[in-house]
């Protein structure tokens, strides 16, 4: 039955609102407001024998339903729960109830619309699994649980499924606790099988999709512009190609089902979505329907956990240039590039999950987060320079004082009970080069030239040549100059033990009596003159650390030692053998050994030497696996332009940052790009889909064939640091295993 407008009720029965605040003459300002400043909303006076719709409408021409409340002897409020977006018209029209219309044509009428889900035809199910409207937050957390997906750690997620979207579209909102995936919830109380299920939702035929899954997620630590925090998201497999109707019917659905929202967007989490969003871009401009992209919605937020422990300790604020201990808990306002073993990591500005840092959060256990503003933050302020309990959780950060006792017990219950001594082996003798030593020989050149070795037999084209100075020397150069003697007394000084920045001075010390008080014997000195013979004149060699001590599966030792180029202009080549030898002893390094009982006189320096690579499109990371944990087979870079470094990037430099996911029944490899870099184009990326299969192959190739060699388990997985040359051809500098 059509509404009751009639001409003499029309002032009385249709209010038409056009925003922004352009009123017909029998509405107020006072009838109308914004709920949050984000939705309309108009309330109107009783009206016992009707019920009443509020419609929206972009063109006074085309008009659908929002919101329907019964008749009440008190006054009715109606809202659009979609977000506003551009200019929009609302009326409100008044239906008797003893013949209400069905609104939407979904075959239930608009009082049963009131007394269910509104705009969705799905039929009631068990609560076990879910509902057809999502009333609250408290609901919404009720059937969620927490996701590592790409960008987003730990984040909360319902899953919904919508059925028969081409006639009577039903939506269902899934608890995940009870039904993980879409799959089990259509099988368990929708009665579909597997195989129904799939073709009708992801595997069918053009033109013939029956079913929509996706996610709702809550992200939150965004911040948006205006300062509010949290945003929930509408999400598809990464895979799904859904098209833009179907993105706007599953996004109006999920928004009229679950009013609480406050803020809701859609997110393309993968490039195929991002494709079907940019082809599309006129119509999800047009609609109403909140778009954020993957930039925006991983760069703006206000917390980040990235290594999610607890620990005490003291709580200091890091310059950059102080003496930082075991103890501390640490503030930097920048990724640091030098660190030593610390109780906790706070940075202001966020990290990646293959920085330096947070590699060795992971190695070391230890609580690491990234807190926008923290030295400033009105939880954190007052408490630095005092003993605390800090604990990382996906929810957010904790922070409280803590008593000297409870940092002692924790200290004692977390170190190794025994001394551990790094293998060495003095049976090499001379500097070989690579293609002369095998994974078998890490005990006398160190780890990193023996993986570097080993990456010359698998791809020989794609691998720097060079040498590799084993162990022996640096003993002997030790035992001729009597520095052991030296070494065992300052490790015995009393003030060297017990006092942080003597234990700094100290080891800056005996650094530089390695580097500028020995004698090298002659044999030694020649043996390095014709190493650097072994290269053309206009080669700069590159010399790497390669310690006993470091590229293993049990402590990777990022950052700990030096590397260096040697320059004509510098001298001999054996300046800069000393000058790795020396690091050996940086403090960072002495820290981190102590914490983890690495006995100190076992630790050896071996020395990778290879051509410098100079001028490089760009740099990365990569490894065999996922550092969220999605559970599939996927790779994930950490790239960035030219030689800006992503392990230690720049504070004013963001990488680009992505996974390549092997999903199932798929041919192809699906990208999600998690951040975009900051020193190329919008919608630019540093890699072309070429260079990353490329290495994708290489790097499958490595982890097969260095599975075996470390005996590993089956969460092991191969990191690699790479170069796209001056020339775009792809150098594998250095691969090691990933340490979680």
């Amino acid at each position: 039955m059509a509404p009751r407008c009639d001409a003499t009720l029309t002032t009385m029965k249709t209010l038409i609102a056009l925003i922004p605040f352009l009123f017909h003459s029998a509405v107020t300002a006072d009838q109308i407001s914004w709920l949050n400043q984000e939705k309309f909303q108009i309330t109107i006076e009783p009206h016992p024998t009707d019920y009443a719709v509020l419609e929206r409408s972009r063109d006074l021409e085309n008009w659908e339903p929002v919101d329907i409340v019964s008749a009440s002897d008190d006054n009715l409020t109606l809202t659009d729960s979609v977000r506003r977006k551009g200019t929009s018209v609302y009326r409100v029209n008044y239906h008797p109830r003893s013949a209400p219309a069905d609104q939407d044509g979904d075959g239930d009428d608009d009082i049963a619309e009131i007394e269910g889900a509104f705009m969705n035809a799905a039929e009631p199910f068990s609560e076990l699994y879910g509902d057809t409207f999502l009333a609250s937050r408290e609901i919404y957390d009720q059937f969620s649980n927490r996701q590592n997906l790409p960008g987003a750690p730990n984040v909360q997620e319902v899953k919904f499924l919508i059925t028969e979207i081409r006639n009577r579209p039903k939506l269902h909102f899934i608890n995940v606790n009870r039904a993980p995936f879409h799959r089990i919830f259509a099988e368990t109380v929708l009665g579909l099988t597997s195989s129904q299920f799939n073709s009708q939702t992801y595997f069918f035929s053009p033109g013939n999709r029956q079913n929509i899954a996706g996610s709702l997620l809550y992200h939150e630590n965004y911040v948006a512009p205006d300062g509010t925090q949290g945003l929930f998201t509408v999400e598809f497999w990464p895979t799904d190609p859904v098209p833009f109707h179907y993105v706007e019917l599953a996004y109006k659905m999920v928004a009229n089902n679950a009013p609480f929202i406050r803020r809701m967007a859609f997110h393309a989490p993968s490039e195929t979505q991002r494709q079907i969003l940019n082809e599309n871009r006129e119509d999800f401009d047009r609609s109403l329907i909140h778009t954020v992209d993957t930039d925006e919605l991983f760069s703006n937020v206000s917390y980040q956990p990235m290594n999610q422990e607890q620990a005490f300790g003291r709580l200091v604020l890091s310059n950059g240039s102080d003496t930082l201990s075991a103890r501390d808990i640490v503030i930097f306002s920048q990724l640091p590039n030098d660190l030593t073993y610390v109780s906790g990591i706070i940075t202001e500005v966020p990290q990646t999950p293959l920085s330096h840092v947070n590699l060795k959060a992971q190695q070391n256990n230890i609580p690491n987060s990234f807190i926008a503003n923290a030295s400033t933050h009105p939880d954190i302020a007052h408490l630095i320079g005092q003993n605390v309990f800090y604990r990382v959780t996906p929810q957010g950060f904790e922070i409280r004082p803590a008593t000297q006792e409870e940092v002692e017990n924790f200290f004692e219950s977390i170190r190794p009970p025994r001394v551990t001594y790094p293998p060495r082996d003095f049976s090499e003798t001379e500097i070989k080069p690579l293609s002369e030593i095998t994974f078998a020989m890490s005990d006398s050149f160190g780890p990193k030239a023996a993986n570097l070795a080993e990456l010359q037999r698998i791809i020989p084209e794609n691998t720097p040549d060079g040498y590799a100075i084993p162990f022996y020397y640096y003993d002997e150069y030790m035992k001729h100059n009597g520095f052991y003697r030296d070494l065992n007394n300052m490790l015995a000084d009393a003030d060297f033990q017990s006092d942080a920045a003597v234990r700094e001075q100290m080891l800056a010390d005996f650094r530089e009596k390695i580097r500028e008080d020995g004698e090298m014997p002659q044999w030694m000195y020649d043996d390095f003159t014709e190493l650097r013979l072994g290269f053309p004149t206009y080669v700069t060699p590159r010399l790497r650390s390669s310690a006993n001590a470091e590229d293993s599966t049990s402590f990777n030792g990022a950052g700990l030692y030096d590397s260096y180029s040697h320059y004509w202009r510098e001298g001999h080549i054996s300046k800069s053998v000393l000058q790795v030898w020396a690091s050996l002893w940086n403090f960072r390094a002495y820290e981190e050994r102590e914490f983890y009982r690495i006995n100190h006189r076992t630790s050896m320096m071996g020395i990778l030497v290879h051509p410098n690579e100079k001028y490089e499109q760009a740099n990365g990371v990569a490894v065999a696996s996922d550092p969220y944990d999605t559970g599939w087979d996927s790779y994930y870079f950490n790239v960035q332009l030219g030689d800006s470094l992503v392990t230690n990037p720049d504070v004013n430099t963001v990488p680009e940052q992505f996974l390549a996911l092997d999903l199932p029944r798929s041919d192809v490899l699906e990208f999600q790009y998690i951040r975009f870099s900051s020193l190329v184009e919008d919608g630019e990326t540093i890699l072309t889909r070429p260079q990353v299969l490329d290495i994708i192959s290489k790097i499958n190739r490595i982890d097969n064939h260095f599975r075996p060699l470390f005996r590993a388990s089956d969460d092991f997985a191969m990191e690699i640091e790479f170069k796209i040359t001056q020339y775009g051809e792809l150098s594998i500098k250095q691969a090691r295993p990933y340490n979680r």
